[in-house]
């Protein structure tokens, strides 16, 4: 099966603007996340979804200059973008990654892969009922799931966050969740507010020496010797931007055909 992947980035986030570009250790935040995707054995191609907003052309630039793949679609129906991205490729299976996950782990990306291929399932994901760290979140959807979703979606939230119709919707897609051995949830290593940037770039000066693709467990026994790290954006939830958007739900009129 083909199994492509799939990175959500733009510049226009409200809480840190321009946070994709960000240096992280002599390296964008882009880059950190498109090399540790690339470094999961289970992931064939990687293709960057942004946007057709002016601002980011500098991803599309980024791109055009490392040699990745990139794919411009809608700012608002994120569902429509990345459809589009895959639909291009043709694959069989998706993994959805988004950019604020400078941390993530290609080990946790091979294990939500392998899970959606042993269960068959249209959709696995570590996302369903969270157990790992907030910035490890890793799903993976069938390209049939995907086209459904892209057709049926009709509300702004399910449209913004791309996957929502189908773990919403367990009568019509069959889930699989994907749980760590220990609850790590209340962990945050996702990049959305300043706090978060003084906190990643924390954990790649104290394991500077560990590589540029270093594990969950490296950062978790790193942690656990300078527990201050830690404290630096404990006060953050998890999931604000789509509780926000559920808040401010709107049914979107039309749809897309297939």
């Amino acid at each position: 099966m083909k199994t492509i992947a799939i990175i959500q980035a733009r510049t226009g986030s409200t809480r840190l603007p321009g946070k994709v570009l960000l240096d992280v250790g002599g390296k964008t935040v882009l880059e950190r996340v498109v090399q540790r995707v690339r470094a999961a054995r289970g992931v064939e191609e990687v293709i960057v979804a942004t946007t057709t907003e002016r601002d980011d052309d500098r991803i599309a630039t980024w791109c055009a200059v490392h040699g990745v793949a990139c794919h411009r679609g809608s700012a608002d129906d994120v569902l429509d973008r990345f459809h589009q991205a895959a639909r291009a490729k043709s694959p069989d299976r998706i993994v959805r990654i988004t950019a604020d996950c400078p941390l993530m782990d290609p080990a946790v990306i091979d294990l939500v892969i392998a899970a959606h291929e042993q269960s068959r399932a249209d959709y696995a994901a570590n996302t369903i009922e969270p157990t790992f760290p907030d910035g490890l979140d890793v799903e993976v959807l069938s390209f049939g799931a995907l086209e459904r979703a892209w057709r049926e979606a009709r509300l702004a939230s399910e449209r913004e966050h791309v996957t929502p119709y189908l773990w919403k919707n367990p009568g019509l897609f069959s889930l699989h969740s994907v749980k760590n051995t220990e609850d790590l949830s209340g962990k945050r290593w996702t990049l959305d507010e300043p706090e978060d940037y003084r906190f990643i770039r924390e954990v790649y000066r104290i394991l500077a020496d560990a590589g540029d693709i270093f594990g969950m467990d490296t950062v978790l026994a790193m942690l656990r010797e300078h527990p201050q790290v830690e404290r630096i954006n404990a006060r953050f939830r998890r999931n604000d931007g789509y509780e926000k958007s559920v808040r401010d739900d709107t049914a979107i009129s039309g749809g897309h055909a297939a």
